[in-house]
């Protein structure tokens, strides 16, 4: 789970290597998400030169969490590490390219480009 203040890394190449997780869309009072949510984040670190800057603020899309999620058809999956996906207003990923897997459970949520930019989709 993502709450406020977490660290996540980034699962594209979009030039900026660590996040950090401010503020959750949705809910007022929601002090978490999985991997379907929109969430604001701040760029901690970045690659000099690029079109991210450090202290920037940007949309993103939490691709895969630590904490596991039950799916439907029964199956426990957690992945090794928080990641977040920088998106557009539209939901579309800034990178060009996805590395590692992002969960199913995107596709369910109207991120279909970042399912087909993804090399595996578990």
């Amino acid at each position: 789970m993502v709450q406020i203040q977490t660290y996540l890394d980034v699962a594209h190449n979009g030039r900026s290597r660590k996040l950090m997780c401010i503020r959750i869309l949705g809910t007022s009072n929601q002090k978490y998400t999985a991997t379907d949510n929109i969430i604001i984040v701040v760029v901690k670190d970045a690659i000099p030169n690029m079109f991210l800057k450090r202290s920037e603020v940007v949309r993103a899309v939490a691709a895969c969490t630590r904490k596991g999620t039950k799916q439907p058809n029964g199956m426990f999956l957690g992945f090794d590490d928080n990641a977040a996906l920088i998106v557009n207003q539209e939901g579309n990923p800034k990178g060009t390219r996805i590395f590692g897997p992002v969960a199913q459970e995107l596709r369910e949520y109207n991120f279909a480009r970042i399912v087909l930019l993804a090399l595996e989709v578990l």
